[in-house]
């Protein structure tokens, strides 16, 4: 099939990726100029394991293209994505400016019949708002569709989620448009969930507050058993167990970030305030998420508060491991509360000290883990990346002034440190 994907982002470049190695031809097409350049180059902005091979591969074969003449895009496919941002406003709710902009741009562009999707994780009722501005802008009588298609990507494993996702959720108002879009998911074999417009939209955020609030109950259970002596990673496992449960999002931690999670609660507490709903559940989710890094930064300060000019190593600056992204990361607020307090910082991340550079510039950024460990009062574990699972834990005992830890991530058996003489510190441990 002809796809025009309109947004490079995230979801965009893996969804149009994706897509043009299945065998469509997929023009992706984006008003910023350089960002076309450098994609057309070989050059991928975001760090997504098996991106930038797919990106090539299907760049050589002709399948995927960059443009930033949207019209043409637009005029030449039969399905038009749209994949713009949705960033947060001030009051939670989500930015559809983006959205609304590609809508005007298809209805100016509407040569021949389209079928018009919603990726961008949007409102419920957006869809339908995307359909009134092509039908009110459009300089003639030719039909279209608009269908709900949320993306369900996690960021580290986001290709492989389109190629062995939990399901393809599509909304959908009439017939002709359901089995276009059956047709082109099927070479996946994810099972496909047809619904209607709204249900599609509200699925989507469902899901990631429903997950948010799995974090935030864990982490409170987290803080109950290290008052009680119990170990939360035990309970976990044993709540895992239930397969009511299930054992996924039960990590206590530092709570979440990104750039899905907190700006999707945020919406769907907006949206529970628009329709005068008091979602009480997503208050105190939120309420939680931030007290977690508050409790992980108090902790530090506890151990550190009688030691003269204290120098920390944080290792993990990223919001997850496999990933670049920052936004929303622990590893920013963590930084900052203890800079403020005069707290010397060495930092590492394998991916994103140039991201992180971008928002925090005085710092001491580090070439390697050990570096960071160099000559300071205690190691902050904030991002479960494997190469911190698996460091040299008596070389880092050797370049540290004192065998502190303070574990974010909960990455290591308090026994095992204890045997290597380290003071550990984790969460819902003892």
């Amino acid at each position: 099939m002809d796809i025009c994907m309109i947004g490079t982002g995230y979801v965009g470049l893996v969804t149009g990726a994706c897509l043009a190695h299945v065998g469509n031809k997929v023009i992706c097409a984006d008003v910023d100029i350089s960002k076309i350049e450098k994609l057309n180059s070989g050059e991928i902005p975001i760090f997504e394991p098996g991106l930038e091979q797919l990106i090539k591969e299907n760049l050589g074969n002709q399948r995927l293209e960059f443009t930033y003449d949207i019209k043409k895009a637009i005029e030449s496919s039969t399905l038009i994505f749209i994949s713009v941002g949705t960033p947060p406003c001030k009051d939670g709710s989500a930015d559809l400016s983006y959205v609304f902009q590609a809508a005007h741009d298809i209805a100016a562009s509407l040569n021949e019949y389209k079928i018009v999707v919603d990726k961008s994780t949007v409102p419920v009722g957006t869809a339908m708002k995307v359909k009134e501005i092509i039908q009110k802008n459009k300089m003639n009588h030719i039909p279209f569709s608009v269908v709900s298609n949320p993306e369900f990507l996690r960021e580290g494993s986001a290709v492989r989620d389109i190629f062995d996702g939990d399901r393809i959720v599509i909304g959908v108002e009439d017939k002709k448009a359901q089995e276009i879009m059956k047709n082109l998911y099927e070479p996946f074999g994810v099972p496909i969930y047809i619904t209607d417009i709204i249900s599609a939209e509200m699925i989507k955020y469902a899901s990631n507050a429903f997950l948010a609030a799995k974090i935030s109950f864990i982490n409170e259970i987290a803080n109950i058993c290290e008052k009680l002596g119990a170990d939360v990673t035990a309970v976990a496992c044993g709540m895992g167990m239930d397969k009511r449960i299930g054992p996924s999002f039960l990590n206590a931690g530092l709570g979440y970030g990104g750039s899905c999670f907190p700006k999707d609660v945020k919406a769907v507490m907006a949206t529970a305030k628009e329709n005068k709903y008091d979602f009480k559940i997503l208050d105190a989710v939120m309420q939680v998420n931030d007290n977690q890094k508050k409790i992980f930064v108090q902790k530090v300060l506890n151990q550190l508060c009688d030691i003269k000019n204290p120098a920390v190593g944080v290792l993990g600056l990223a919001f997850k491991p496999h990933t670049d992204d920052i936004r929303e990361a622990p590893s920013l607020y963590i930084i900052q509360e203890l800079r403020e307090t005069g707290i010397r910082i060495k930092a590492y991340d394998p991916i994103a000290i140039s991201k992180t550079k971008e928002v925090i510039s005085d710092i001491e950024y580090c070439s390697s883990l050990y570096e960071a460990c160099n000559d300071v009062d205690a190691v902050l574990i904030v991002t479960e990346w494997d190469e911190f699972k698996n460091m040299n834990l008596d070389l880092v005992k050797r370049k540290m002034k004192a065998p502190l830890m303070i574990d974010g991530r909960n990455l290591f058996d308090p026994k095992r440190m204890a045997e290597k003489g380290f003071e550990y510190i984790s969460v819902g441990r003892r």
